[in-house]
C-alpha cells in the first residue's frame, strides 16, 4: 500500500489530500466509514488488521478543528480530503 500526501494553503486553510493506493471502497460505503468499528470488509478479523475505530478517531479530532472533510474513490485508490484552518 502506498500513501501519498498533497497539501495547499487557500487564503485562511490548508487542504489535505492522502492518497491510499488500493482497491475502491465501494460507493456506498463511503458515507459510513467515519462511524465507530465499521469495517468495509466484513470477513475481516480484529487478528488480520483493523478494529474500524481509526477513521471515527480523526473524524472527531478534525470535527473538533471545524474541518471540512470527505473520501472518495480515483483511479488506483481512494483520497482522502479534510482542511485545518492555517495559524495567523
Amino acid at each position: 500500500m502506498l500513501l501519498a500526501l498533497f497539501y495547499s494553503r487557500d487564503g485562511g486553510e490548508w487542504r489535505f489530500c492522502v492518497h491510499n493506493e488500493g482497491e475502491p471502497i465501494p460507493e456506498e460505503e463511503l458515507p459510513r466509514i467515519w462511524g465507530q468499528f465499521y469495517r468495509v470488509d466484513k470477513a475481516r478479523t480484529r487478528e488480520s488488521g483493523g478494529t474500524g475505530i481509526g477513521l471515527a478517531i480523526v473524524k472527531q479530532i478534525l470535527e473538533l478543528h471545524g474541518s471540512r472533510f470527505e473520501a472518495h474513490n480515483e483511479r488506483g485508490g481512494v483520497s482522502f480530503t479534510f482542511t485545518l484552518p492555517a495559524a495567523e
